[in-house]
């Protein structure tokens, strides 16, 4: 497709200044997105500051029309630990934004797909931020309000421009939302208590902050095992989980991370977050300083955080079809109430997922944002 608009890869610092500001001016009139930080932008780009950089490529793409303008930006990925687990030549794109113009959807499409093709990869699957691990997934259904901690928000155009190109969507996410008000919970609690009575040596903490590292640790270890079959997992390095703990901690409440323990043994785990994107949302810019560290604190002093967001769970495979899953969902969803939490989202669960979604559905929870992520062979291109 000819176009007036030029695409050419990120070169130099320059390149990738204008790469990250993009989205800041494309998205300064749209009420429900948060801004991201920029120089967290800048790490996972970042070589010598990015844990996925040590396993992967990140090559980033700017468009921009006739006058210089940038208009769009993409970027194409190699996965390493997605390839040495599944082995099938699958290339990832991710930080794709652009403005309501199909003509640049398509070029920047066209080039991620021709470079991974040039990596020698035979599919190209996003959008991923870099990779399942961080920010992932379009959102599809759900645009009239804001998204919760660490999940995407983008145009409703997006996926338009991406099955008309030829990506074709291969999993939904949901994100269920319940608000303590209204959840039901009678039927759960009765199971947990049939669960205990079997497993009498089960007991439930929260994590121990003195020995953070120590239970970032067990978290981890737990977390690989208890997702390494589920569609699309693919481990978390040391460096990866570390960069998450460190990003996790400035904003963690102990009191709503959860870990199962069975003779004193960890054998699963839940973290809720407290939804704080009320509070970055008044960062429009993206940059703490001068002035954004104290938009936070003002906004912070100003509005309590109310919501939380169940981000991630695991249990133990060996542990698995026992309801211990219960017993932590129930926990999400009755201790943090005293401490002002009324509501939460538990999200995402993959539409292959079935026993989750039903379980959330049960005790109130209603699909509030749907997500999707997409496919294209790139053998299709002509």
């Amino acid at each position: 497709m000819e176009t007036g608009y030029v695409v050419r890869p990120v070169e130099s610092s320059a390149d990738l200044t204008r790469f990250i500001a993009f989205p800041y001016d494309l998205y300064k009139d749209a009420e429900h997105w948060v801004p991201p930080l920029r120089v967290d932008q800048a790490a996972i780009l970042n070589p010598k500051k990015s844990a996925f950089l040590e396993h992967g490529r990140i090559q980033p793409f700017l468009a921009t029309d006739a006058m210089g303008a940038v208009v769009g930006r993409i970027a194409g990925i190699v996965n390493g630990m997605h390839l040495k687990k599944y082995q099938d030549g699958t290339g990832f794109f991710g930080f794709f934004e652009c403005i309501e113009e199909y003509e640049v959807a398509h070029a920047l499409f066209e080039t991620v797909s021709e470079w991974l093709r040039g990596e020698g990869l035979k599919a190209a699957r996003g959008p991923a931020n870099p990779s399942l691990n961080h920010v992932s997934g379009l959102l599809v259904d759900g645009f009239d309000r804001p998204p919760a901690i660490l999940m995407p928000y983008n145009f409703p155009y997006y996926s338009g421009f991406l099955e008309r190109f030829g990506f074709e969507r291969i999993m939904t996410m949901w994100a269920y939302y319940i608000h303590f008000k209204y959840r039901k919970l009678e039927r759960m609690r009765k199971g947990v208590e049939l669960i205990k009575k079997r497993n009498p040596d089960l007991e439930l903490r929260t994590i121990d902050m003195g020995r953070f590292d120590e239970e970032a640790q067990m978290i981890l270890d737990i977390y690989n095992d208890a997702w390494s079959d589920n569609w699309g997992h693919v481990p978390m390095t040391q460096g990866e989980f570390a960069e998450l703990v460190k990003e996790m901690k400035m904003i963690v409440d102990p009191r709503t991370i959860f870990v199962l323990e069975k003779a004193g043994v960890p054998v699963a785990f839940s973290i809720m977050l407290p939804d704080v994107n009320p509070w970055f949302r008044e960062v429009r810019d993206g940059k703490l300083f001068p002035l954004g560290l104290l938009r936070i604190l003002k906004h912070k002093m100003m509005t309590p955080i109310t919501e939380g967001r169940v981000v991630m769970m695991g249990v133990l495979q060996e542990y698995q079809g026992r309801g211990f899953d219960a017993i932590l969902n129930l926990a999400s969803l009755e201790i943090p109430v005293p401490y002002g939490y009324n509501a939460a989202e538990m999200s995402w669960i993959l539409d292959s997922n079935k026993p989750m979604m039903n379980a959330a559905e049960a005790i109130g929870g209603v699909r509030d944002k749907e997500y999707a992520m997409y496919e294209l062979a790139l053998d299709s291109l002509k």
